[in-house]
């Protein structure tokens, strides 16, 4: 692995070709942040992907596309001098000095929770009105709901035993039911969304990230249909002809792959 001098010269480098690109591509010239912003999110989602594949040659690339945005945004950000990538790098530097004065000054810390209530505190004495303003309005819902208990858990708002949690989702189900029967698609929608917010919150307390388990099951999903397509194309039969006991055979070796 290099060192801090080459790690800097590396940075030094994209700079240069970032000034570089800015000055003569055509597309480059043309991008601004509102351009940037959809892309940007893409690549986040393209990082995610390669974590959860553990591919780690691909989350090295998919960092560097996702570091080639922050030095866009700061680039544009000199042009019409409202902020630089010195200053972007100095305001995370003092933030993350501020919030650690378990580090930086003499607070005691003795665990993780300590340090997360003391992030949220600290969060509020900066003239924030509420532990979730720092939540984006634009999040998944899945990743909003998780973002909101575990900042509602740092000022101390939670339970106090993973059991507390299961019977709320199992209050939560029975009223999802009760609703059920009844009929009435709204009452239905609004339990459905309690049952899922409980998951949730359970899930954390299993320490279980909800958007990573999900996407987990989702590719292997995806892995097993593709494998029952390929057999009923072997067999050229096409999915629609086949029986739901014919298409089990291939799901249930697919399992086993």
């Amino acid at each position: 692995m290099s060192d801090k001098t080459a790690q800097l010269k590396a940075f030094e480098r994209l700079l240069v070709i970032m000034d570089e690109l800015r000055e003569q591509c055509p597309w480059d010239k043309k991008q601004t942040m509102e351009s940037l912003r959809h892309l940007t999110i893409e690549e986040v989602y393209e990082l995610g992907d390669a974590i959860l594949d553990n591919d780690l040659d691909e989350v090295k690339k998919e960092l560097g596309d996702v570091l080639l945005h922050i030095v866009f945004y700061s680039k544009i950000g000199s042009e019409t001098n409202n902020f630089d990538i010195a200053d972007v790098c100095n305001s995370i530097c003092d933030k993350l000095i501020d919030r650690h004065p378990h580090i930086y000054g003499d607070v005691k810390v003795e665990n993780e929770q300590d340090v997360k209530r003391n992030w949220e505190q600290l969060k509020l004495k900066e003239g924030k009105k509420s532990v979730l303003e720092g939540v984006p309005k634009s999040l998944p819902a899945m990743v909003k709901a998780n973002r909101i208990q575990d900042k509602v858990a740092g000022v101390g708002f939670d339970w106090e035993q993973p059991e507390q949690v299961f019977e709320k989702v199992e209050e939560e189900l029975a009223e999802l039911k009760s609703e059920i029967a009844k009929g009435k698609q709204d009452a239905i929608e609004s339990e459905f969304g309690d049952v899922l917010f409980s998951m949730i919150n359970y899930a954390r307390f299993l320490k279980v990230n909800p958007e990573n388990a999900l996407e987990r099951t989702n590719k292997k999903f995806i892995k097993r249909f593709q494998y029952l397509e390929s057999k009923s194309k072997e067999l050229n039969k096409p999915l629609k002809d086949m029986t739901l006991s014919e298409m089990d055979v291939f799901w249930e070796e697919a399992k086993l792959l």
